[in-house]
């Protein structure tokens, strides 16, 4: 028997995809979708690509309609999701797409977001590495609550965890650049991100230490091992719909070679199944992941530089968003890691 699931700010692009990739689930059925501007409007009105759901009808976004379900998917904006969640069911999963619940130090949140501190849910990135040499999925069997990461942040601790993990790379020397498509701005209507403004031209946001994925990527090198973590990152809004290519290096610590920097990527993520560690000299494409819930991620040595230099591409509203809630939902539920999700992407 299936379980029943509800979508919370169905309406948008993270939505969207949790409802993509939820209506091919074989153990998982979406029965409530909610709203707040086109709350009453078909569902098909907004994702004219989802008919598969088309008997479904955008609700208000209240505890009252979502509770009742056995999961529920919070595809929020920052500062909405904790009020909804406090009032449902502590038996329910609840699985919170937005930044409510991501952050373990209540000043970072302040400092980067401006309001109280929700407190803090398991962090959904199975994959992470731990200290200890476990990885972070074992937080998630059996959760009620979990935090999605931010998908600038998948792509960045992945990138470079191994070589923190394995002693290689000096953390407060990092530097990162991030090529971001447009539909991780959100679905709202922004001058902005009007096809004149963004077609033929790059544009840097966050710059200067602004970005409110810093304090989670540092929170997240910490629990690999690092004892400080200083970190350049710029992202970059490209003309792409969806996809991030992270470039992220760092100084290399000690005289390793290539071929064992290389090897201890591999070693990191040679049983990940949606983690894939390219051949020595090859590096990832967007192209490559869209649609899927994997990550590609390319290392190699800049011997001149002195410097490890990991590059990771990943579907941002894929495994930078829905796929990884939908694949830490099935760690607490006692489901298959995999289940409902591919690793092949789209193509062309």
């Amino acid at each position: 028997m299936s379980l029943s699931v509800a979508v919370a700010g169905a309406s948008g692009y993270a939505g969207g995809e949790l409802l993509r990739l939820l209506a091919q689930h074989p153990e998982l059925e979406v029965r409530t979708v909610t709203a707040h501007a086109n709350a009453g409007q078909p569902l098909v009105s907004v994702h004219p690509n989802l008919r598969s759901l088309a008997s479904l009808t955008f609700q208000e976004t209240t505890a009252e309609v979502l509770a009742g379900h056995d999961v529920v998917f919070l595809a929020l904006p920052h500062g909405h999701s904790a009020g909804i969640a406090a009032q449902l069911p502590e038996s329910t999963l609840v699985v919170d797409a937005g930044a409510d619940h991501r952050l373990l130090d209540a000043h970072d949140w302040q400092s980067f977001y401006d309001t109280e501190h929700a407190g803090t849910w398991p962090y959904g990135m199975p994959e992470l590495i731990l200290a200890d040499g476990g990885r972070q999925r074992r937080e998630l069997r059996a959760a009620r609550r979990i935090a999605v990461p931010g998908c600038n942040a998948t792509a960045v601790t992945l990138a470079i965890a191994p070589g923190i993990a394995a002693g290689l790379v000096d953390p407060t020397g990092l530097t990162s650049v991030l090529a971001v498509g447009s539909s991780g701005a959100g679905r709202a209507a922004k001058t902005h991100l009007l096809a004149a403004e963004l077609t033929g031209s790059a544009t840097p946001y966050g710059v200067g230490g602004t970005h409110r994925h810093l304090p989670e990527i540092a929170q997240n090198l910490r629990a690999v091992g690092a004892a400080d973590v200083r970190h350049s990152f710029t992202p970059v809004l490209v003309p792409m719909s969806r996809g991030i290519l992270a470039t992220v290096s760092a100084p290399l610590v000690g005289d390793a070679t290539a071929e064992e920097v290389q090897s201890a990527w591999f070693s990191a993520y040679g049983d990940e199944r949606f983690v894939h560690v390219l051949p020595a000299g090859s590096f990832p494409r967007t192209a490559d992941v869209v649609g899927s819930n994997s990550v590609h991620i390319g290392v190699g040595l800049d011997i001149a530089a002195g410097r490890v230099v990991a590059i990771a591409a990943l579907d941002n509203l894929g495994k930078g968003t829905a796929g990884a809630a939908i694949q830490s939902a099935n760690i607490a539920l006692g489901l298959d890691e995999h289940t409902g999700l591919s690793v092949d992407g789209v193509a062309p």
